[in-house]
């Protein structure tokens, strides 16, 4: 019996300690979906308050000067002037900051018109038609235009900010750009500029974008507001801190060149735009910054070395740049091409490929030795070649796409006196 009383007594504590340990679980469990509610509620209020700052700067800094007629539109993160004219912007002015190393955001793709458009922004229609599918098919039929609904502030930019990730998709932000300059070098250019934020944590980029636009442009006939189609569209970046500046102009179609082929001064984009740039900054100061165009400063290290293709029409006739020469890649026949060479490497099979102009990752043209042509040289390539202009002839072949040259023997090499030039007069036979 009191074995019995025992266990009764010992079962009423267990379950009593089993009540009290359940319950203090649960209100810590409630405590923490509270701290995690009132966490989500103070990084709600971060990103306000430096949304908040991101206008102040575009303000106080980044915005050109407007002219009579023009109305401001502000944004959450971003500020315009629409060309009604032109069914799209005149310019559009934002700031990459180092939140962007961290952003999570992505693509929306909610394009919609912009509602502070008075005259009312672009729309879908200027860029193509959608047309429902019979059924009992699902889904739409759709009729393009041939061009991109190009980003001006690139939506990556703003990644950081769910907001402003989405207002980056009004149509007011968009520009008609030829998918392979969209798609390729003008992404480019926009992540050139990102990347210099991640190296520069330290800093922002106040970036001004638009197309150069003017009466004599070709309209999109099949767009229902008659929109412009641009020629060209320019790019200029500010780093007030560290005082350095920097810009682009660049031609709306598939480009080939290098994108630091396209950089110029702010001072040539004002010139060719009327556009008064980083006006608010002290004279002196303004003019410093709106000179400059070092591109080597904008680029990773890796690419510091990087030069501009030689210029065509500077060439011999019969000799063609590191761009031009890709139209010969794999036709059989023998061309001469000049470039520099910036980077030099020897694989783990021994053979030796030289990049000229443009280093890895963005490499156009390639010079290569096979290992079993290396008894041929009586000095090394490696370091012979580093950094000398040269110029090569001989049968271009297909790479992966990329066009390489490949050199067999010594005596195809010739050395000027000032030591500053290697000629190769041969190549591969």
């Amino acid at each position: 019996m009191k074995w019995f009383s025992l266990s009764i007594i010992l079962f009423a504590t267990s379950l009593a300690f089993s009540q009290t340990v359940d319950e203090k679980i649960k209100a810590l469990e409630t405590q923490t979906i509270a701290l995690d509610e009132q966490k989500e509620q103070i990084l709600i209020e971060i990103n306000e308050l430096k949304l908040e700052r991101v206008r102040a700067d575009i303000t106080k800094v980044g915005l050109p000067e407007l002219k009579a007629g023009e109305e401001l539109i502000v944004h959450t993160a971003m500020s315009l002037v629409y060309a009604e004219q032109h069914e799209q912007a005149k310019w559009v002015a934002h700031i990459i900051t180092a939140d962007i190393i961290d952003g999570k955001g992505k693509r929306s793709n909610n394009f919609r018109k912009d509602p502070l458009v008075k005259t009312e922004s672009a729309s879908e229609k200027d860029y193509f038609l959608k047309t429902k599918k019979p059924k009992p098919e699902k889904g739409y039929t759709y009729d393009g235009f041939g061009y991109d609904r190009g980003h001006l502030a690139p939506s990556a930019d703003f990644k950081w900010s769910k907001k402003a990730l989405s207002e980056s998709y009004f149509y007011s932000n968009m520009s008609p750009q030829v998918p392979e300059f969209n798609r390729k070098k003008w992404a480019k250019l926009e992540g050139l500029l990102r990347g210099y934020i991640t190296t520069h944590p330290e800093t922002q980029l106040y970036i001004v974008t638009g197309p150069l636009l003017n009466d004599s442009l070709p309209k999109q006939e099949r767009s229902v507001n008659n929109m412009s189609i641009p020629k060209y569209y320019y790019k200029v970046a500010l780093d007030l801190k560290n005082k350095q500046a920097i810009a682009f102009i660049m031609p709306n179609k598939e480009i080939k060149y290098p994108v630091s082929s396209y950089a110029v001064t702010i001072n040539e984009v004002e010139e060719v735009t009327g556009i008064n740039f980083f006006y608010q900054l002290a004279d002196s100061l303004e003019e410093e910054l709106e000179s400059q165009q070092e591109v080597s400063v904008w680029v990773p290290h890796k690419q510091k070395g990087d030069v501009n293709p030689m210029s065509q029409p500077d060439l011999p006739p019969g000799v063609y740049n590191t761009v031009q020469a890709k139209r010969h890649m794999g036709s059989g026949k023998k061309v001469t091409v000049a470039g520099t060479v910036v980077g030099g490497r020897k694989t783990k099979n021994g053979h030796l490929f030289f990049n000229l102009d443009k280093s890895y990752p963005n490499q156009i043209f390639t010079v290569a030795i096979w290992k079993k042509n290396l008894v041929n040289f009586s000095y090394d390539p490696l370091i012979e070649w580093k950094d000398k202009l040269i110029t090569v002839k001989g049968k271009i072949a297909d790479f992966d796409g990329l066009p390489t040259l490949i050199i067999e023997k010594e005596n195809a090499i010739e050395v000027h006196q000032d030591g500053k030039t290697i000629i190769i007069i041969g190549g591969q036979k």
